[in-house]
Protein backbone atom coordinates (compact mmCIF):
# COMPACT_ATOMS: atom_id res chain seq x y z
CA UNK A 1 0.00 0.00 0.00
CA UNK A 2 1.28 3.48 -0.89
CA UNK A 3 0.44 6.14 1.66
CA UNK A 4 -0.23 9.78 0.84
CA UNK A 5 -0.52 12.63 3.27
CA UNK A 6 -3.78 14.55 3.16
CA UNK A 7 -3.15 16.86 6.09
CA UNK A 8 -1.68 16.76 9.57
CA UNK A 9 -1.83 13.29 11.01
CA UNK A 10 -3.86 11.86 8.12
CA UNK A 11 -2.55 9.16 5.79
CA UNK A 12 -4.48 8.01 2.76
CA UNK A 13 -4.12 4.76 0.87
CA UNK A 14 -3.64 5.21 -2.87
CA UNK A 15 -5.41 2.89 -5.23
CA UNK A 16 -3.07 0.28 -6.62
CA UNK A 17 -5.48 -0.63 -9.33
CA UNK A 18 -5.61 -0.04 -12.97
CA UNK A 19 -8.89 -1.70 -13.96
CA UNK A 20 -10.90 -4.66 -15.10
CA UNK A 21 -10.45 -5.44 -18.82
CA UNK A 22 -14.01 -6.68 -19.27
CA UNK A 23 -16.59 -8.32 -17.06
CA UNK A 24 -16.62 -10.81 -15.51
CA UNK A 25 -12.89 -11.58 -15.83
CA UNK A 26 -10.79 -10.10 -13.04
CA UNK A 27 -8.21 -7.46 -13.81
CA UNK A 28 -4.57 -8.41 -13.90
CA UNK A 29 -2.14 -6.87 -11.48
CA UNK A 30 -4.75 -5.12 -9.38
CA UNK A 31 -5.62 -5.15 -5.73
CA UNK A 32 -8.91 -6.69 -4.56
CA UNK A 33 -10.89 -5.05 -1.83
CA UNK A 34 -9.66 -6.35 1.53
CA UNK A 35 -12.07 -8.02 3.91
CA UNK A 36 -12.01 -6.18 7.23
CA UNK A 37 -12.90 -8.45 10.16
CA UNK A 38 -15.77 -7.23 12.26
CA UNK A 39 -16.77 -4.37 9.95
CA UNK A 40 -19.58 -3.84 7.50
CA UNK A 41 -20.06 -1.08 4.96
CA UNK A 42 -23.36 0.76 4.73
CA UNK A 43 -25.76 -0.93 2.34
CA UNK A 44 -26.92 0.62 -0.92
CA UNK A 45 -30.30 1.28 0.61
CA UNK A 46 -28.72 3.03 3.58
CA UNK A 47 -26.84 5.32 1.27
CA UNK A 48 -29.94 5.93 -0.83
CA UNK A 49 -32.10 6.94 2.09
CA UNK A 50 -29.58 9.21 3.78
CA UNK A 51 -30.88 12.74 4.12
CA UNK A 52 -29.11 14.85 1.53
CA UNK A 53 -29.79 17.59 -0.98
CA UNK A 54 -30.75 16.60 -4.52
CA UNK A 55 -28.69 17.51 -7.54
CA UNK A 56 -29.87 19.06 -10.78
CA UNK A 57 -29.42 17.35 -14.15
CA UNK A 58 -26.22 17.99 -16.06
CA UNK A 59 -24.60 16.26 -19.07
CA UNK A 60 -21.43 16.77 -21.10
CA UNK A 61 -22.45 15.65 -24.61
CA UNK A 62 -20.35 14.61 -27.57
CA UNK A 63 -17.56 12.84 -25.70
CA UNK A 64 -16.28 9.97 -27.89
CA UNK A 65 -16.13 6.51 -26.36
CA UNK A 66 -12.93 4.45 -26.47
CA UNK A 67 -12.61 0.76 -25.62
CA UNK A 68 -9.68 0.23 -23.33
CA UNK A 69 -6.81 -2.12 -24.00
CA UNK A 70 -6.34 -4.72 -21.24
CA UNK A 71 -5.87 -2.96 -17.89
CA UNK A 72 -5.74 0.50 -19.54
CA UNK A 73 -9.06 1.80 -18.19
CA UNK A 74 -7.58 5.01 -16.77
CA UNK A 75 -5.64 5.67 -19.94
CA UNK A 76 -8.74 5.09 -22.09
CA UNK A 77 -10.87 7.34 -19.86
CA UNK A 78 -8.32 10.11 -20.35
CA UNK A 79 -8.22 9.56 -24.13
CA UNK A 80 -12.00 9.95 -24.36
CA UNK A 81 -12.12 13.47 -22.97
CA UNK A 82 -8.89 14.48 -24.69
CA UNK A 83 -10.52 13.58 -27.99
CA UNK A 84 -13.42 15.84 -27.04
CA UNK A 85 -10.88 18.62 -26.48
CA UNK A 86 -9.35 17.98 -29.91
CA UNK A 87 -6.18 16.48 -28.47
CA UNK A 88 -5.04 13.39 -30.48
CA UNK A 89 -3.54 11.64 -27.47
CA UNK A 90 -4.33 7.93 -27.29
CA UNK A 91 -4.21 5.58 -24.32
CA UNK A 92 -0.76 4.29 -25.27
CA UNK A 93 0.69 7.79 -25.10
CA UNK A 94 -1.09 8.43 -21.80
CA UNK A 95 0.59 5.30 -20.42
CA UNK A 96 3.99 6.41 -21.73
CA UNK A 97 3.57 9.85 -20.13
CA UNK A 98 2.63 8.27 -16.80
CA UNK A 99 6.12 6.90 -16.19
CA UNK A 100 4.61 3.57 -15.20
CA UNK A 101 7.20 0.78 -15.38
CA UNK A 102 6.02 -1.53 -18.18
CA UNK A 103 7.79 -4.43 -16.48
CA UNK A 104 4.94 -4.45 -13.95
CA UNK A 105 2.64 -5.67 -16.70
CA UNK A 106 -0.37 -3.54 -15.75
CA UNK A 107 -2.02 -0.24 -16.53
CA UNK A 108 -1.20 3.01 -14.76
CA UNK A 109 -2.14 3.26 -11.11
CA UNK A 110 -3.71 6.41 -9.70
CA UNK A 111 -0.37 8.01 -8.91
CA UNK A 112 1.02 7.45 -12.41
CA UNK A 113 -2.25 8.44 -14.10
CA UNK A 114 -2.16 11.73 -12.17
CA UNK A 115 1.39 12.28 -13.45
CA UNK A 116 0.31 11.72 -17.07
CA UNK A 117 -2.72 14.02 -16.85
CA UNK A 118 -0.66 16.82 -15.34
CA UNK A 119 2.04 16.43 -18.00
CA UNK A 120 -0.68 16.84 -20.62
CA UNK A 121 -1.79 20.07 -18.95
CA UNK A 122 -4.94 18.98 -17.12
CA UNK A 123 -5.61 20.27 -13.61
CA UNK A 124 -6.64 17.22 -11.61
CA UNK A 125 -7.18 18.89 -8.23
CA UNK A 126 -7.03 16.95 -4.95
CA UNK A 127 -7.01 13.24 -5.84
CA UNK A 128 -7.01 11.19 -2.64
CA UNK A 129 -9.71 11.94 -0.08
CA UNK A 130 -10.15 10.34 3.30
CA UNK A 131 -13.76 10.46 4.51
CA UNK A 132 -15.55 8.98 7.46
CA UNK A 133 -17.41 5.81 6.63
CA UNK A 134 -20.89 7.21 6.09
CA UNK A 135 -23.17 8.27 3.26
CA UNK A 136 -23.19 11.97 4.04
CA UNK A 137 -19.44 12.26 3.54
CA UNK A 138 -19.68 10.52 0.17
CA UNK A 139 -22.50 12.81 -0.96
CA UNK A 140 -20.39 15.82 -0.04
CA UNK A 141 -17.64 14.59 -2.37
CA UNK A 142 -20.17 13.85 -5.08
CA UNK A 143 -21.46 17.41 -4.69
CA UNK A 144 -17.97 18.64 -5.58
CA UNK A 145 -17.87 16.32 -8.60
CA UNK A 146 -21.34 17.54 -9.65
CA UNK A 147 -20.27 21.19 -9.32
CA UNK A 148 -17.37 20.48 -11.69
CA UNK A 149 -19.73 18.87 -14.17
CA UNK A 150 -21.80 22.04 -14.18
CA UNK A 151 -18.63 23.91 -15.16
CA UNK A 152 -18.02 21.44 -18.02
CA UNK A 153 -15.33 19.49 -16.17
CA UNK A 154 -15.69 15.69 -16.03
CA UNK A 155 -13.90 13.41 -13.61
CA UNK A 156 -12.14 10.08 -13.73
CA UNK A 157 -13.04 8.10 -10.63
CA UNK A 158 -11.46 4.95 -9.27
CA UNK A 159 -14.11 2.63 -7.90
CA UNK A 160 -14.92 -1.05 -7.54
CA UNK A 161 -16.03 -2.67 -10.78
CA UNK A 162 -19.11 -4.19 -9.16
CA UNK A 163 -20.41 -5.51 -5.83
CA UNK A 164 -18.60 -8.85 -5.80
CA UNK A 165 -16.45 -9.33 -2.66
CA UNK A 166 -13.20 -9.53 -4.65
CA UNK A 167 -14.17 -6.98 -7.29
CA UNK A 168 -11.24 -5.18 -8.86
CA UNK A 169 -10.67 -1.45 -8.81
CA UNK A 170 -11.56 0.30 -12.03
CA UNK A 171 -11.44 3.77 -13.61
CA UNK A 172 -14.57 5.28 -15.17
CA UNK A 173 -15.23 8.68 -16.77
CA UNK A 174 -18.16 10.54 -15.17
CA UNK A 175 -19.97 12.83 -17.62
CA UNK A 176 -23.32 13.69 -16.08
CA UNK A 177 -26.19 13.21 -13.68
CA UNK A 178 -29.91 12.67 -14.40
CA UNK A 179 -32.01 14.17 -11.59
CA UNK A 180 -35.26 12.58 -12.77
CA UNK A 181 -33.83 9.09 -12.52
CA UNK A 182 -31.25 9.86 -9.81
CA UNK A 183 -28.57 8.29 -12.00
CA UNK A 184 -24.90 9.00 -12.69
CA UNK A 185 -23.98 9.08 -16.39
CA UNK A 186 -20.56 7.77 -17.33
CA UNK A 187 -18.41 6.20 -20.05
CA UNK A 188 -17.49 2.57 -19.37
CA UNK A 189 -14.08 1.89 -20.97
CA UNK A 190 -14.22 -1.89 -20.44
CA UNK A 191 -16.98 -2.53 -22.99
CA UNK A 192 -17.57 -1.72 -26.65
CA UNK A 193 -21.01 -0.17 -26.07
CA UNK A 194 -19.97 1.68 -22.94
CA UNK A 195 -20.87 5.23 -23.97
CA UNK A 196 -23.18 7.21 -21.67
CA UNK A 197 -23.98 4.33 -19.37
CA UNK A 198 -26.19 4.96 -16.33
CA UNK A 199 -25.89 3.85 -12.74
CA UNK A 200 -28.13 4.72 -9.80
CA UNK A 201 -26.43 7.26 -7.61
CA UNK A 202 -26.90 4.98 -4.63
CA UNK A 203 -24.96 2.21 -6.38
CA UNK A 204 -22.28 4.65 -7.52
CA UNK A 205 -21.77 5.81 -3.94
CA UNK A 206 -21.55 2.20 -2.80
CA UNK A 207 -18.85 1.30 -5.34
CA UNK A 208 -16.84 4.52 -5.22
CA UNK A 209 -15.08 4.35 -1.83
CA UNK A 210 -12.07 2.04 -1.38
CA UNK A 211 -12.63 0.62 2.07
CA UNK A 212 -9.09 -0.03 3.26
CA UNK A 213 -10.03 1.10 6.77
CA UNK A 214 -13.15 0.47 8.84
CA UNK A 215 -13.54 4.05 10.01
CA UNK A 216 -12.17 6.08 7.08
CA UNK A 217 -12.65 5.34 3.40
CA UNK A 218 -10.37 6.41 0.54
CA UNK A 219 -12.16 8.15 -2.32
CA UNK A 220 -10.28 8.87 -5.55
CA UNK A 221 -11.23 11.46 -8.17
CA UNK A 222 -9.14 13.07 -10.91
CA UNK A 223 -10.72 16.21 -12.39
CA UNK A 224 -10.11 16.80 -16.10
CA UNK A 225 -9.98 20.57 -15.95
CA UNK A 226 -8.15 21.86 -19.06
CA UNK A 227 -5.32 24.16 -18.16
CA UNK A 228 -2.64 25.08 -20.68
CA UNK A 229 -2.66 21.88 -22.74
CA UNK A 230 0.65 20.73 -24.18
CA UNK A 231 0.45 20.03 -27.94
CA UNK A 232 0.17 16.34 -28.72
CA UNK A 233 3.19 16.45 -31.04
CA UNK A 234 5.34 17.84 -28.26
CA UNK A 235 4.21 15.11 -25.89
CA UNK A 236 4.72 12.44 -28.53
CA UNK A 237 8.25 13.65 -29.20
CA UNK A 238 9.09 13.16 -25.54
CA UNK A 239 7.92 9.53 -25.57
CA UNK A 240 10.07 6.60 -26.80
CA UNK A 241 9.89 6.32 -30.57
CA UNK A 242 10.25 2.53 -30.65
CA UNK A 243 9.02 -0.14 -28.32
CA UNK A 244 6.69 2.27 -26.56
CA UNK A 245 6.13 1.47 -22.88
CA UNK A 246 2.46 0.72 -23.56
CA UNK A 247 3.41 -1.96 -26.08
CA UNK A 248 5.75 -3.57 -23.60
CA UNK A 249 3.18 -3.52 -20.80
CA UNK A 250 0.47 -4.97 -23.06
CA UNK A 251 2.87 -7.62 -24.33
CA UNK A 252 3.79 -8.71 -20.81
CA UNK A 253 0.10 -8.95 -19.89
CA UNK A 254 -0.56 -11.14 -22.95
CA UNK A 255 2.39 -13.37 -22.09
CA UNK A 256 1.24 -13.88 -18.53
CA UNK A 257 -2.19 -14.90 -19.79
CA UNK A 258 -0.77 -17.89 -21.69
CA UNK A 259 2.10 -18.94 -19.44
CA UNK A 260 1.66 -22.07 -17.34
CA UNK A 261 2.51 -22.05 -13.66
CA UNK A 262 6.25 -22.03 -13.03
CA UNK A 263 7.25 -19.38 -15.59
CA UNK A 264 8.48 -15.93 -14.65
CA UNK A 265 8.85 -12.81 -16.79
CA UNK A 266 11.52 -10.10 -16.72
CA UNK A 267 11.84 -7.00 -18.89
CA UNK A 268 15.19 -6.19 -20.45
CA UNK A 269 14.40 -3.81 -23.34
CA UNK A 270 14.18 -4.52 -26.20
CA UNK A 271 13.62 -8.06 -24.95
CA UNK A 272 11.15 -9.69 -22.61
CA UNK A 273 12.80 -12.62 -20.86
CA UNK A 274 10.61 -15.64 -20.06
CA UNK A 275 11.93 -18.63 -18.14
CA UNK A 276 10.76 -21.78 -16.42
CA UNK A 277 13.75 -22.02 -14.10
CA UNK A 278 13.89 -20.58 -10.58
CA UNK A 279 12.94 -16.88 -10.73
CA UNK A 280 16.33 -15.81 -9.37
CA UNK A 281 18.07 -17.67 -12.21
CA UNK A 282 15.81 -16.07 -14.82
CA UNK A 283 16.56 -12.69 -13.25
CA UNK A 284 20.32 -13.39 -13.32
CA UNK A 285 20.23 -14.41 -17.00
CA UNK A 286 18.19 -11.33 -17.88
CA UNK A 287 20.59 -8.98 -16.13
CA UNK A 288 24.00 -10.57 -16.58
CA UNK A 289 23.62 -12.02 -20.07
CA UNK A 290 20.86 -10.18 -21.96
CA UNK A 291 21.42 -6.69 -20.55
CA UNK A 292 25.20 -7.05 -20.69
CA UNK A 293 25.18 -8.19 -24.32
CA UNK A 294 22.66 -5.57 -25.47
CA UNK A 295 24.59 -2.72 -23.86
CA UNK A 296 27.93 -3.73 -25.36
CA UNK A 297 26.64 -4.65 -28.82
CA UNK A 298 24.88 -1.30 -29.08
CA UNK A 299 28.03 0.49 -27.99
CA UNK A 300 30.00 -0.79 -31.00
CA UNK A 301 27.64 -1.96 -33.71
CA UNK A 302 23.95 -1.12 -33.45
CA UNK A 303 22.14 2.17 -33.00
CA UNK A 304 18.51 1.09 -33.37
CA UNK A 305 16.54 -1.37 -31.27
CA UNK A 306 14.26 -3.84 -33.02
CA UNK A 307 10.95 -2.20 -33.90
CA UNK A 308 8.90 -4.83 -32.10
CA UNK A 309 9.03 -6.75 -28.84
CA UNK A 310 11.15 -9.90 -28.93
CA UNK A 311 10.77 -12.65 -26.35
CA UNK A 312 13.76 -14.53 -24.99
CA UNK A 313 12.57 -17.97 -23.88
CA UNK A 314 14.98 -19.59 -21.43
CA UNK A 315 14.10 -23.25 -20.91
CA UNK A 316 15.87 -24.88 -17.99
CA UNK A 317 17.01 -28.11 -19.72
CA UNK A 318 16.86 -30.04 -22.98
CA UNK A 319 13.55 -31.72 -22.21
CA UNK A 320 11.90 -28.45 -21.22
CA UNK A 321 13.40 -26.73 -24.29
CA UNK A 322 12.03 -29.25 -26.77
CA UNK A 323 8.67 -29.53 -25.04
CA UNK A 324 8.35 -25.73 -24.83
CA UNK A 325 9.27 -25.16 -28.48
CA UNK A 326 6.55 -27.61 -29.50
CA UNK A 327 3.94 -26.26 -27.07
CA UNK A 328 4.42 -22.53 -27.70
CA UNK A 329 5.60 -22.50 -31.34
CA UNK A 330 4.54 -25.83 -32.82
CA UNK A 331 8.04 -26.79 -33.92
CA UNK A 332 10.94 -29.00 -32.93
CA UNK A 333 14.40 -27.37 -32.64
CA UNK A 334 17.08 -28.40 -35.11
CA UNK A 335 19.83 -27.53 -32.62
CA UNK A 336 20.28 -28.55 -28.98
CA UNK A 337 21.37 -25.02 -28.02
CA UNK A 338 18.82 -22.51 -29.23
CA UNK A 339 17.65 -20.48 -32.22
CA UNK A 340 16.09 -17.20 -33.34
CA UNK A 341 12.62 -17.37 -34.89
CA UNK A 342 11.80 -14.28 -36.94
CA UNK A 343 8.25 -15.58 -37.50
CA UNK A 344 7.57 -15.85 -33.77
CA UNK A 345 9.78 -12.91 -32.84
CA UNK A 346 11.46 -15.07 -30.26
CA UNK A 347 14.84 -16.35 -29.14
CA UNK A 348 14.30 -19.91 -27.95
CA UNK A 349 17.09 -21.22 -25.72
CA UNK A 350 18.16 -24.28 -23.81
CA UNK A 351 19.86 -22.22 -21.12
CA UNK A 352 21.39 -25.35 -19.58
CA UNK A 353 23.94 -25.27 -22.42
CA UNK A 354 25.16 -21.86 -21.25
CA UNK A 355 24.65 -18.28 -22.32
CA UNK A 356 26.88 -18.31 -25.40
CA UNK A 357 24.17 -19.27 -27.85
CA UNK A 358 21.91 -16.63 -26.30
CA UNK A 359 24.44 -13.86 -27.01
CA UNK A 360 24.91 -15.25 -30.54
CA UNK A 361 21.19 -15.11 -31.21
CA UNK A 362 20.80 -11.63 -29.71
CA UNK A 363 22.96 -10.35 -32.59
CA UNK A 364 20.41 -11.40 -35.23
CA UNK A 365 17.38 -9.25 -34.32
CA UNK A 366 19.69 -6.27 -33.92
CA UNK A 367 21.19 -6.99 -37.33
CA UNK A 368 17.68 -7.25 -38.74
CA UNK A 369 16.85 -3.81 -37.35
CA UNK A 370 20.07 -2.07 -38.34
CA UNK A 371 21.43 -3.85 -41.41
CA UNK A 372 18.76 -6.11 -42.91
CA UNK A 373 20.81 -6.58 -46.08
CA UNK A 374 23.80 -7.94 -44.15
CA UNK A 375 25.35 -10.90 -46.00
CA UNK A 376 24.82 -14.19 -44.20
CA UNK A 377 28.51 -14.83 -43.66
CA UNK A 378 28.97 -11.57 -41.73
CA UNK A 379 25.70 -11.93 -39.83
CA UNK A 380 26.68 -15.40 -38.62
CA UNK A 381 30.34 -14.52 -38.27
CA UNK A 382 29.54 -11.72 -35.84
CA UNK A 383 26.94 -13.81 -34.01
CA UNK A 384 29.31 -16.78 -33.74
CA UNK A 385 32.13 -14.56 -32.53
CA UNK A 386 30.21 -13.79 -29.35
CA UNK A 387 29.27 -17.37 -28.52
CA UNK A 388 32.28 -17.23 -26.24
CA UNK A 389 32.67 -13.64 -25.16
CA UNK A 390 33.95 -11.25 -22.56
CA UNK A 391 34.69 -7.54 -22.40
CA UNK A 392 37.85 -5.51 -22.80
CA UNK A 393 38.04 -1.82 -21.92
CA UNK A 394 34.26 -1.59 -21.94
CA UNK A 395 33.80 -3.31 -25.30
CA UNK A 396 32.56 -6.79 -26.13
CA UNK A 397 35.14 -9.24 -27.45
CA UNK A 398 34.94 -12.77 -28.74
CA UNK A 399 37.21 -15.47 -27.32
CA UNK A 400 38.38 -18.68 -28.91
CA UNK A 401 35.78 -21.41 -28.71
CA UNK A 402 34.81 -24.94 -29.74
CA UNK A 403 34.68 -24.10 -33.45
CA UNK A 404 38.46 -23.68 -33.52
CA UNK A 405 39.45 -27.37 -33.63
CA UNK A 406 37.36 -28.16 -36.70
CA UNK A 407 38.64 -25.08 -38.53
CA UNK A 408 42.27 -25.93 -37.76
CA UNK A 409 41.70 -29.46 -39.07
CA UNK A 410 40.14 -28.11 -42.28
CA UNK A 411 43.07 -25.70 -42.77
CA UNK A 412 45.58 -28.54 -42.45
CA UNK A 413 43.58 -30.58 -44.95
CA UNK A 414 43.35 -27.66 -47.39
CA UNK A 415 39.54 -27.61 -47.29
CA UNK A 416 38.88 -23.97 -46.37
CA UNK A 417 37.44 -21.91 -49.27
CA UNK A 418 38.86 -18.55 -50.24
CA UNK A 419 37.46 -15.44 -48.61
CA UNK A 420 36.13 -14.38 -52.00
CA UNK A 421 34.15 -17.62 -52.14
CA UNK A 422 32.90 -17.23 -48.56
CA UNK A 423 31.81 -13.62 -49.10
CA UNK A 424 30.00 -14.49 -52.34
CA UNK A 425 27.77 -17.13 -50.72
CA UNK A 426 24.05 -16.48 -50.78
CA UNK A 427 22.05 -17.21 -47.63
CA UNK A 428 20.99 -20.55 -49.09
CA UNK A 429 24.59 -21.44 -49.95
CA UNK A 430 25.90 -20.35 -46.56
CA UNK A 431 23.34 -22.32 -44.55
CA UNK A 432 22.35 -25.24 -46.78
CA UNK A 433 25.53 -25.89 -48.79
CA UNK A 434 27.99 -25.39 -45.96
CA UNK A 435 31.12 -27.50 -46.59
CA UNK A 436 31.48 -27.68 -42.81
CA UNK A 437 33.62 -24.57 -42.42
CA UNK A 438 31.38 -21.56 -43.16
CA UNK A 439 30.52 -20.66 -39.57
CA UNK A 440 34.03 -21.23 -38.25
CA UNK A 441 35.73 -19.41 -41.14
CA UNK A 442 33.42 -16.41 -40.77
CA UNK A 443 33.87 -16.41 -36.99
CA UNK A 444 37.65 -16.47 -37.02
CA UNK A 445 37.84 -13.86 -39.77
CA UNK A 446 35.85 -11.59 -37.45
CA UNK A 447 38.11 -12.68 -34.59
CA UNK A 448 41.21 -11.71 -36.63
CA UNK A 449 39.71 -8.30 -37.43
CA UNK A 450 38.91 -7.86 -33.74
CA UNK A 451 42.44 -8.68 -32.66
CA UNK A 452 43.82 -6.22 -35.22
CA UNK A 453 41.47 -3.49 -33.89
CA UNK A 454 39.63 -3.39 -37.22
CA UNK A 455 36.28 -5.14 -36.63
CA UNK A 456 34.16 -2.16 -35.59
CA UNK A 457 35.59 -0.06 -38.41
CA UNK A 458 35.03 -2.85 -40.93
CA UNK A 459 31.41 -3.36 -39.91
CA UNK A 460 30.69 0.36 -40.13
CA UNK A 461 32.20 0.60 -43.59
CA UNK A 462 30.34 -2.46 -44.85
CA UNK A 463 27.05 -0.90 -43.74
CA UNK A 464 27.90 2.47 -45.29
CA UNK A 465 29.17 0.97 -48.57
CA UNK A 466 26.69 -1.84 -49.01
CA UNK A 467 25.22 -0.53 -52.27
CA UNK A 468 28.61 -0.59 -53.98
CA UNK A 469 29.92 -3.71 -52.22
CA UNK A 470 27.01 -5.95 -51.18
CA UNK A 471 29.18 -8.92 -50.19
CA UNK A 472 31.65 -6.86 -48.13
CA UNK A 473 34.63 -8.44 -49.87
CA UNK A 474 36.07 -5.28 -51.46
CA UNK A 475 35.65 -3.46 -48.17
CA UNK A 476 37.46 -6.30 -46.39
CA UNK A 477 40.40 -6.01 -48.72
CA UNK A 478 40.55 -2.24 -48.29
CA UNK A 479 40.28 -2.28 -44.48
CA UNK A 480 42.92 -5.02 -44.23
CA UNK A 481 45.15 -3.10 -46.66
CA UNK A 482 45.91 -6.45 -48.31
CA UNK A 483 46.23 -6.20 -52.10
CA UNK A 484 46.93 -9.94 -52.38
CA UNK A 485 44.08 -11.77 -50.64
CA UNK A 486 45.59 -15.18 -51.42
CA UNK A 487 48.69 -14.21 -49.48
CA UNK A 488 46.50 -12.78 -46.72
CA UNK A 489 44.61 -16.06 -46.42
CA UNK A 490 47.89 -17.93 -45.85
CA UNK A 491 48.77 -15.38 -43.13
CA UNK A 492 45.32 -15.73 -41.58
CA UNK A 493 45.58 -19.53 -41.59
CA UNK A 494 48.92 -19.35 -39.74
CA UNK A 495 47.24 -17.03 -37.24
CA UNK A 496 44.38 -19.48 -36.71
CA UNK A 497 46.68 -22.46 -36.34
CA UNK A 498 48.48 -20.61 -33.56
CA UNK A 499 45.28 -20.17 -31.50
CA UNK A 500 44.32 -22.45 -28.63
CA UNK A 501 41.08 -23.55 -27.02
CA UNK A 502 40.65 -24.09 -24.20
Amino acid sequence: MILHSAGPGLLLAAALAACAPAPPRAARGVRPEPVLPGTAAPSVSAVATAAAPRFESVLLPGVPHVRQKPDFCGEAAAEMFLRKLGQPIDQDLVFALSGMDPARGMGATTRELKTALERIGLRVGPVWHSVRADAAALRALFAELHADLRRGVPSIVCMHYDERPQSTEHFRLVLGYDAAQDEVVYHEPAEDDGAYRRMPLARFLQLWPLKYDAAAWTVIRLRLDPGELVPADTLRASAPARLAPASLAQHIMELREKLPVGFSVRLEPPFVVVGDGPPEQVEASARHTVRWAVDLLKRDFFRADPAYVIDVWLFRDDQSYRRGAQYFFGEQPSTPYGYYSHRHRALVMNIATGGGTLVHEIVHPFMEANFPACPAWLNEGLGSLYEQSSSRDGHIIGLTNWRLAGLQRAIREGKVPSFATLAATTSEQFYDQDPGTNYAQARYLCYYLQEQGLLVRYFGEVVAGHAADPTGYKTLQRVLAEPDMTAFQRKWERFVLGLRFP
